[in-house]
């Protein structure tokens, strides 16, 4: 596949997780309704299927008046098929990818392989997450190095981690909680660009 996407990678912490002590889920739940509502109907949007996550896509989805199923691609390894959350039925726009036995690790490394590979991105977006948002940020730098990268550093945890290998020099992703400004700008979607019912051939 072809075409740019926007890409995001994001979850809540375990309240047992490390990430946890620094993770805001207040500031992570305002941050990916902020990135749907900017992006939906003017980018694609695709991400992997966190099950905290894919509810907050569903939720701003329903009320755009957008063809969500056009404008959305979500990748889950059916390793986690039975915990898929119900909102995934709605996405027609799913694609599961085998998992690798019963690994935990080969599966979502082979998911990941796919996700960040299928397409060509503008922009990562990174909020909150655990180690899985670390690793998806490597994969996806070294994959795309001319791609935007965004870790949201004020919702915490794995985003904060890698803001804070190479922080911005604006502290914009530090200390910035208007979330919509803020994507609108630093991926260069004007708030008046009209959202469109499919997404245009590369």
């Amino acid at each position: 596949m072809s075409g740019t996407a926007i890409f995001l990678s994001a979850s809540v912490p375990r309240r047992t997780s490390k990430y946890s002590k620094t993770s805001d889920p207040i500031a992570i739940t305002l941050a990916v309704l902020g990135l749907t509502y900017v992006t939906l109907g003017r980018r694609l949007l695709v991400w992997g299927g966190h099950p905290a996550i894919t509810p907050m896509i569903w939720a701003v989805a329903e009320d755009m008046g957008v063809d969500y199923g056009a404008w959305v691609h979500l990748y889950q390894s059916r390793l986690y098929e039975a915990e898929f959350p119900r909102e995934n039925s709605r996405f027609r726009n799913v694609t599961l990818i085998d998992a690798v036995g019963k690994d935990r690790d080969l599966s979502l490394a082979e998911m990941r392989k796919r996700m960040i590979g299928d397409y060509q991105y503008q922009a990562g977006v990174f909020i909150g997450g655990m180690e899985g948002v670390e690793e998806e940020f490597d994969l996806f730098r070294k994959a795309h190095p001319n791609a935007t990268l965004l870790p949201i550093a004020s919702t915490g945890g794995a985003a904060l981690v890698v803001y804070q290998r190479d922080p911005d020099p604006s502290e914009e992703l530090m200390n910035s909680r208007d979330y919509v400004e803020l994507l609108q700008r630093r991926l260069q979607i004007p708030p008046r660009e009209p959202r469109r019912p499919f997404v245009p051939s590369p």
